[in-house]
């Protein structure tokens, strides 16, 4: 059975899970504090806006969607699918993630893509299903399952943060590699989108501390 973190206290309560069963995590939750479920709007809507955040600064990023989304009443697959290229390059998108946004329309509206239906498979399936889409990578895809359909098993094995995370609160030498993550993961299955919670709240705070501790004189 997929577990699906939909309110703070289905966080809360994987986190509480996540230290019982495994004890190394306690010092962690002590320093970053109980992380906060981050949410956003799921299916087609929720992956678009993953999309045109890709690669871009969180304020260019805003811009465009904001054009993007205020551009189509409703915003959805069918309204993309429909719409002129030359339309959606004038709202600030680059022809790649026109191409992306495109393809992910037709596939919803031709029915070979059901995104409701990811939120049900296990975290690799889901990851599989999307990253053989053009333009969905491992980040998109990751985020698109931990955000938007609140996937409890979702693991970031690529994310810088999680893995600097990791080699700090673990003791690690070295930052694990993507390859590296799924192992160190293993003993937080079925819970590894949780987990990825924590870590992300602990490697702020760590790095919070490293900035006070780089500015004294």
């Amino acid at each position: 059975m997929t577990i699906h973190l939909e309110t703070q206290s289905d966080l809360e309560e994987a986190v509480h899970a996540l230290i019982k069963r495994d004890p190394r995590l306690k010092p962690v939750l002590e320093i970053a504090g109980m992380p906060a479920l981050r949410r956003r709007e799921p299916g087609f809507t929720g992956l678009a806006h993953i999309v045109c955040g890709q690669q871009l600064s969180t304020a260019s990023a805003a811009a465009i969607w904001g054009r993007l989304s205020a551009a189509f009443d409703p915003f959805d697959h069918d309204a993309v699918r429909r719409a002129r290229t030359d339309r959606l390059g004038r709202l600030g998108l680059s022809a790649a993630k026109i191409k992306t946004l495109k393809h992910l329309a037709r596939e919803i509206s031709a029915q070979r893509l059901n995104l409701d239906v990811l939120a049900e498979e296990d975290a690799e399936a889901a990851h599989h299903t999307l990253i053989t889409l053009p333009g969905i990578g491992p980040w998109t895809a990751d985020v698109y399952l931990l955000f938007c359909l609140g996937h409890g098993d979702a693991w970031p094995a690529g994310d810088i943060a999680v893995q600097e995370g990791i080699k700090v609160g673990l003791g690690l030498k070295a930052r694990p590699t993507e390859k590296q993550m799924a192992p160190l993961a293993e003993p937080w299955r079925p819970l590894r989108g949780a987990a990825a919670h924590l870590w992300w709240s602990y490697y702020r705070v760590i790095k919070k501390r490293e900035g006070v501790i780089g500015n004294q004189p």
